[in-house]
């Protein structure tokens, strides 16, 4: 019996649905992270690998905030593996989801973090890569990038890294004594995004949101240092990355404005795209609810 246009019409609504679904499907798969392990010293590291999707740009090595861990920052992640990254996350020891967390004291964390960090340059970073990190991570990120903090004992003093291209850096904490000074973010050394948003208060600290922003106003006038600033967006996009227990609500589409942002700086600085450069000089403006700097 023939079917009806209608009903083949109708046929063809449905095998097209179960193929979007299909797609969507393997798309969530894809996304999801392999857990490696690294030996470091005497400790095992673990490493979340969320594996690029489409032709292969790049590496990004991430850092995670304190007590947080990796996969409380897959809507920061996915874009990057969407655009072709590779994105490498260890589970630093201050983690409350670290398995042996009790074996390690705060004051241990600074050190383990730059190891961690360095270790997977090592192993993942061939001979360039994105450094990029959150809040206690974004340090972190930084310091790769030429940023001197103040290095643990026995370490070595210089922590930089000429592979890195790029530094992505998402609410950085300001200058911290017995951390970093201000000075510090001075050896900023690379094309960098510094993000922040007006109710992303410091913790512990007496300053305002601004004060974020130290590596951004301490970085050298090179032209490729840029600054991020959000209306009314908080250290957490309102729990969409970091702390996704918060009740919210998730500042989604500021977090996809970012995202937008990243895309460019990493079009521009680390694949060289001359046009992304120019749409990023277009959305240059001094007042929010986006507000986008350069120096």
């Amino acid at each position: 019996m023939l079917f009806s246009p209608y009903l083949r019409q109708l046929f063809k609504h449905f095998l097209l649905s179960v193929v979007l679904v299909f797609t969507v499907s393997i798309q969530c798969f894809a996304l999801e992270p392999e857990t490696l392990i690294l030996n470091l010293k005497e400790r095992d590291v673990s490493v979340w690998k969320w594996q690029a999707e489409g032709k292969k740009q790049g590496i990004i090595l991430f850092s995670h905030g304190a007590f947080s861990a990796p996969w409380k920052y897959k809507l920061l992640i996915q874009p990057w593996v969407e655009q072709g990254f590779t994105v490498y996350a260890p589970l630093h020891i201050d983690s409350t989801d670290h398995p042996e967390k009790d074996k390690y004291t705060h004051n241990m964390s600074w050190q383990a973090r730059l190891e961690d960090m360095q270790m997977l340059a090592d192993t993942y970073g061939g001979e360039r890569y994105i450094a990029a990190g959150h809040s206690y991570g974004a340090l972190t990120a930084l310091v790769k990038g030429g940023v001197k903090a103040t290095i643990p004992d026995g370490m070595n003093p210089s922590q930089s890294d000429p592979r890195v291209a790029l530094v992505l850096a998402y609410s950085p904490p300001p200058a911290m004594p017995g951390l970093i000074d201000k000075q510090g973010f001075s050896g900023l050394a690379v094309p960098a995004l510094i993000q922040t948003g007006t109710d992303d208060i410091p913790m512990g600290a007496s300053s305002d949101w601004s004060a974020h922003l130290d590596a951004y106003e301490m970085a050298p006038a090179t032209h490729d240092h840029y600054a991020i600033v959000l209306d009314d967006v908080d250290h957490y996009f309102g729990g969409a990355i970091c702390r996704p227990e918060l009740a919210g609500p998730k500042q989604l589409a500021e977090l996809n404005q970012t995202s937008d942002i990243s895309a460019l700086m990493i079009n521009g600085y680390f694949l060289a795209k001359d046009d992304a450069i120019d749409q990023l000089t277009s959305l240059l403006s001094p007042v929010g609810p986006t507000a986008l700097s350069r120096k």
